[in-house]
């Protein structure tokens, strides 16, 4: 028992390692500088169209509030997974721009979902619109999250 408690607490010791200061004020996280409350720099006009674009294509599976579809984690009766949340609470911040805009173009994996291919029904700029507006829903925490990750990807 004393050595699981110890195990996890240098655990967290050493998480709390990976915290700090850069020595020019950024945090640390994991080792990568991030600036805390990283800028979001989307512009109005593009929220604009995203949730319009939204609005008509998207609410409809994902809800209005982009909070998806209740159990979104658990199969349903034809073994597809429903619509997941967008609007943080889910695992769409897990996915970098390019993965988000994949399956928005090309739709779900085969056997994974129901989610149809918009190409050919959406441009690029729309995908790219809808992706900034449902990002303007992350709690800034998340969206942190997210971008740390694709300055790993990078």
């Amino acid at each position: 028992m004393r050595g699981t408690i110890a195990m996890v607490v240098l655990g967290l010791l050493a998480l709390a390692g990976c915290q700090g200061e850069n020595g020019d004020g950024t945090a640390l996280r994991g080792g990568l500088p991030v600036p805390e409350g990283v800028a979001r720099k989307a512009d109005p006009a593009l929220l604009a169209q995203g949730e319009q674009v939204y609005r008509q294509h998207c609410a409809n599976c994902h809800g209005a509030d982009a909070s998806g579809a209740p159990d979104w984690r658990k199969r349903d009766a034809d073994g597809f997974f429903p619509p997941p949340p967008l609007n943080g609470s889910g695992h769409a911040w897990h996915h970098s721009t390019e993965v988000l805009a994949g399956l928005i173009r090309d739709g779900s994996p085969d056997g994974k979902g129901r989610m149809p291919a918009w190409r050919g029904r959406l441009s690029e700029q729309e995908i790219g619109a809808v992706i900034a507006w449902f990002q303007s829903l992350w709690p800034q925490q998340v969206y942190d999250a997210w971008y740390e990750m694709q300055q790993r990807g990078r």
